[in-house]
């Protein structure tokens, strides 16, 4: 019968067949002839002791047990192309998922998506990281496959509860991810490779009758009686069912004025906004594996932190291992960075978010504007920021130990953000509070990550897209829109995920719902 065994081995026999075989063999008191195969189940890296080692747990089969590979495939879709149709707005994790499952239960997706396919949308990421320019439909946040296409493709995620995560992360593979992304505890594709896979379940979908808009914007949502009619597109044309999944993403902004205005529930949320922090891959590795050279066999490092800090959560969010900054703004007239990084990791810099949680009374400056207040709180500052850099994408940036001693760097090094960075004091980005709590915060992960608060750390302000500022509230047993008959609010935009695999999970079961309704 297989042996399933969990073990800790140094990361040079973690990462050889050959040594691992060994390794195991004399766990097992075998030879190492006879272990036909060794499926590795789970990895995960345990740097807390000088020595690291990597935790693996493994299926061994010795010869003469039944083993054979597993092919991990698509489920079985039909051709809907006649079947009741399904509005879904938005083409990132939530929209295509929902797609994907409704094709799977019969039903016809037509996908409406404001920004451009996948291939089409690097020429205006090109055009905000050289010329400055920005596309309000297409750019890091906006386009096929949603803000996690160019800004990562990471999969870690904590909302096991919430769904079916292996079914996710399986459906990835089928569609060309690694199978690595299956056994690492924390998973990642790379921007790099995303695309392809992302164009792939979009031609799946349309293969088997589902339909994907590009270029297409959603103007109006037609409501009577209070229930969903259809939608109206920026071009004026109509599109009717009676059934939408509103999976825009967390920066749908006009969205969440379409809403508003036309009186259609959704809520102020709070959310959390700081600054991208960036600083030499090989100083983290070194904090992180406490040592001079991080050797092959080692991933780049990341870090988690989170500290209280004045009755405040201030912690890291979306670290990037060997990755770099980049322009996430979706107006003309405001700066806004996130971060990414390829899949093999290799850039020589790390950077994180580095954000504090905002509460609803934070918002009170801008209470006219009701629900959307936390929005223009965001956006408030994003626009700050904007001009404090000379009305261009370059970020207002600082050395880190000058922005705890209030003091304007005298200059900034090259960093990874293409447009360009201009020195600034961050006090002016943000409000006073804030501003005090980060510089408190950075004090406190220096004496946690000694090495940390260094002045070759550079910050780039702000950090501020890390959730949806907006919750469109719906029943939790239907997750039917609580004042809207067959509006199904979904994913990051209306407050239910956060990042691409509870926004699939999520999309997915909007899609289950929807097929239940119509039983």
């Amino acid at each position: 019968m297989p042996k399933e065994l969990l073990l800790q081995v140094s990361p040079d026999i973690a990462a050889n067949e050959s040594l691992l075989k060994d390794y195991l063999s004399k766990q097992i008191k075998v030879s190492p002839q006879e272990i036909q195969h060794i499926t590795i189940l789970k990895r995960s890296i345990d740097a807390r002791q000088k020595a690291i080692k990597i935790n693996l747990k493994v299926t061994i089969y010795l010869k003469g047990e039944p083993f054979q590979e597993t092919k991990i495939e698509l489920p079985i879709y039909k051709d809907v192309s006649s079947a009741q149709e399904v509005i879904v707005v938005g083409a990132g994790p939530a929209g295509l998922f929902a797609a994907l499952q409704l094709i799977e239960l019969g039903l016809k997706p037509i996908v409406i998506e404001r920004g451009k396919d996948v291939r089409g949308r690097r020429r205006d990421l090109k055009a905000i990281n050289v010329d400055h320019l920005v596309n309000e439909d297409s750019n890091y946040c906006f386009g096929e496959g949603g803000a996690g296409t160019y800004s990562d493709g990471k999969l870690y995620t904590r909302s096991k509860k919430r769904g079916d995560v292996t079914r996710i992360l399986e459906l990835l593979v089928a569609f060309g991810a690694s199978e690595d992304i299956l056994v690492e505890a924390h998973p990642h594709i790379g921007t790099n490779k995303l695309p392809k896979i992302i164009e792939d379940i979009r031609n799946k979908i349309i293969e088997f009758g589902g339909q994907v808009l590009f270029d297409t914007r959603v103007t109006d949502i037609l409501v009577k009686n209070n229930e969903v009619e259809g939608i109206v597109t920026q071009n004026g044309d109509t599109i009717l069912a009676n059934k939408l999944i509103l999976a825009t993403g967390h920066s749908a902004r006009d969205i969440f004025e379409l809403l508003d205005k036309k009186k259609i529930l959704i809520e102020a949320k709070p959310f959390a906004l700081g600054v991208r922090a960036e600083h030499s891959q090989e100083l983290i590795d070194s904090i992180q594996y406490s040592c001079d050279y991080r050797g092959e066999h080692l991933p780049p490092a990341p870090y988690s932190i989170v500290k209280q800090v004045n009755g405040r959560g201030m912690y890291s969010f979306c670290m990037c291992p060997g990755g770099v900054i980049a322009p996430c703004a979706t107006s003309p007239g405001e700066v806004v960075t996130n971060g990414w990084s390829p899949s093999k990791r290799d850039q020589v810099t790390a950077n994180s978010g580095i954000v504090i949680e905002l509460k609803l009374e934070d918002f009170k400056p801008f209470a006219k504007f009701g629900a959307l207040a936390g929005m223009e709180f965001q956006k408030s500052i994003e626009q700050k920021a904007w001009h404090l850099a000379g009305e261009t994408q370059k970020v207002p940036a600082q050395r880190m130990i000058d922005f705890t001693q209030n003091k304007v760097s005298a200059d900034i090094p090259k960093t990874s953000y293409v447009p360009g960075t201009t020195s600034v004091e961050m006090g002016q980005v943000f409000p006073g509070f804030l501003s005090q709590i980060l510089r408190e915060g950075f004090k406190e992960f220096g004496k946690s990550m000694r090495g940390y608060l260094t002045n070759e750390a550079i910050l780039h302000a702000p950090e501020s897209r890390t959730s949806s500022p907006v919750r469109i509230p719906r029943d939790p047993l239907t997750y039917e829109h609580l004042q809207i008959k067959g509006l199904y609010p979904c994913g990051e935009g209306a407050g239910y995920a956060g990042g691409i695999i509870s926004a699939a999970i999520d999309g997915e079961k909007c899609a289950l719902m929807i097929a239940e309704t119509l039983k």
